[in-house]
């Protein structure tokens, strides 16, 4: 376990000796992300990196629980001195202020109407030799547990003929998901484990390989869960556990149940109280 340091901001080899310098932005960006990890005190134990390859194309796949998933796994791929090109929903690439350095960085957009051209991009990044960043359950998941996987990932791995990593992020969540505000705090625990690559087998179907990266990183977040550090502060913490492990979080059942809701936009979203019933609320308290 251990926190980022001023001394990985400032170091000259953090991407190698001679690091491409059209990914000067790119770089830029990580060591500014660094700097915000050490005045958080973030704590990260991050075990597995040396099954990212040093070079060649390489997918690595991970659950997602929380908006900052992927600025801690690109931490699994740093001893390697590498970059991960994350495919990220063309939104992003389209507000005024993320989108320059998304496109900057290399990512890929995604765009649902046209997923082809977000596929065809992806295989061209692996086969030339980039590490692609997935989260293949697509969005966040509620109940914190893996949902199912898109078929996206496998399908470039077996095209690209690369091999994937599957990953488990776990942390994360406790600062911002979905479903939850905001919540900034110090020293909050973050877990990035990464399993032994998968490798396309001759003739391996797309749904053989899916089911193996979905068995991998399952048991992969299961461990990060397990052996995370920090346990809820009382019973009103419960919330970022699962449900099977004791926490208030939905169960998956229910998680698909908000997701359609989300989607149809029918969710029912609790209204905040009026400022004025805010301040008799704590002036009673007081």
């Amino acid at each position: 376990m251990h926190t980022a340091r001023w001394r990985d901001v400032v170091r000259s080899d953090l991407y190698g000796r001679r690091p491409d310098p059209r990914d000067r932005p790119y770089r830029f960006v990580v060591r500014l992300t660094l700097i915000v990890f050490r005045l958080l005190r973030f704590r990260f134990d991050v075990r597995g990196a040396e099954h990212v390859p040093a070079s060649g194309g390489v997918i690595l796949c991970s659950n997602h629980v929380s908006y900052l998933d992927f600025t801690f796994l690109g931490l699994g791929a740093l001893p390697q001195r590498r970059l991960v090109r994350f495919m990220a929903k063309a939104s992003v690439f389209g507000h005024w202020f993320a989108g320059p350095f998304m496109r900057a960085m290399g990512h890929i957009p995604v765009d649902r109407r046209a997923g082809a051209a977000a596929f065809e991009s992806a295989v061209r990044a692996l086969k030339d030799g980039e590490v692609v960043g997935i989260f293949p359950e697509a969005t966040i998941s509620s109940s914190f547990t893996v949902k199912d996987l898109k078929a996206g990932a496998a399908r470039m791995a077996i095209d690209a003929d690369v091999p994937i990593v599957p990953a488990a992020v776990w942390g994360g969540h406790r600062i911002t998901t979905k479903h939850h505000k905001p919540q900034l705090r110090r020293d909050v625990a973050v877990t990035v484990l990464l399993g032994e690559k998968l490798v396309p087998g001759p003739g391996e179907t797309v749904e053989g390989l899916l089911a193996r990266t979905r068995t991998a990183m399952e048991e992969l977040l299961d461990r990060a869960q397990r052996t995370y550090p920090q346990q809820p502060a009382g019973p009103d913490d419960l919330w970022w556990q699962p449900a099977h492990l004791g926490g208030t979080a939905p169960t998956p059942e229910e998680a698909k149940l908000l997701d359609v809701a989300d989607y149809t936009g029918t969710r029912k979203r609790s209204k905040r109280p009026h400022p004025l019933a805010r301040l008799r609320r704590r002036a009673s308290k007081d």
